[in-house]
């Protein structure tokens, strides 16, 4: 398997997705858009993930590279490779593909539950609930085609899927103990005032369970996205 990951700061890597590749053999490569915007031959390409980050999917002025990383996610969409999109990555999936990006109407930091939509056809199906890591302010609509995977109470479209083969995910499932400490030092600032956020102790203290958890459904997605062709 040869798969691709989008990575947008230092600070915001692959995770658990990376040890779930490694066990299955897979050959990794990385473009750190933050130093270079050189982006990958599709040809060849088993799985594209395009990871979180800090910035705007709207951004394009202050980072052109943006745009060329929407050009790249529309070509890989358009040729049937898997994609995952984390985060910001899911919502330059949505923006890629035509749907609006935008503050959401709260922030949604921390260990919060989402709910699954009812399933469709044979898209990827989410636990009823599951309690899963946030850290976001932007929303976005759905692409043309999309169905609706899940939601929670501060944030309506918090996973989606087109097709077979792609699927966006506003919150974090690939967050280990040293990703979510990364997160809390860069970001701290974004913990104070209103809406979903926990404080800083509350998020460092979920216990190793919760991480275990939040990696099985990861493996589940991945599983779902690499799955042989029926």
């Amino acid at each position: 398997m040869n798969v691709h990951f989008l990575q947008h700061v230092p600070f915001e890597g692959p995770g658990a997705i990376e040890a779930w590749l490694l066990e299955r053999g897979a050959r990794i490569g990385c473009t750190h858009l933050f130093e270079s915007a050189s982006l990958p031959d599709p040809v060849g390409l088993d799985l594209v993930v395009a990871m979180g980050g800090p910035m705007s999917a709207n951004d394009e002025g202050s980072l052109p590279w943006l745009a060329e990383e929407k050009r790249f996610l529309r070509e890989v969409v358009r040729r049937g490779l898997p994609v995952l999109g984390v985060c910001l990555g899911a919502q330059l999936i949505a923006s890629a593909l035509g749907a609006r990006v935008y503050p959401g109407r709260e922030r949604e930091i921390g260990w919060f539950e989402i709910e699954s939509l009812p399933p469709a056809g044979d898209a990827f199906r989410f636990p009823e609930r599951a309690t899963v890591f946030h850290w976001h302010g932007e929303t976005f609509d759905l692409p043309d085609g999309a169905v609706h995977l899940a939601r929670s109470a501060a944030c309506e479209n918090q996973a989606f899927q087109i097709g077979e083969k792609v699927i966006g995910l506003q919150f974090h499932l690939e967050t280990t103990p040293a990703s979510a400490r990364a997160l809390v030092e860069h970001c701290r600032d974004e913990l104070a005032g209103g809406g979903s956020v926990q404080s800083e102790a509350d998020i460092l203290a979920a216990p190793p369970e919760r991480y275990a958890d939040l990696h099985a459904l990861m493996g589940e997605v991945l599983d779902y996205l690499t799955r042989s062709p029926s």
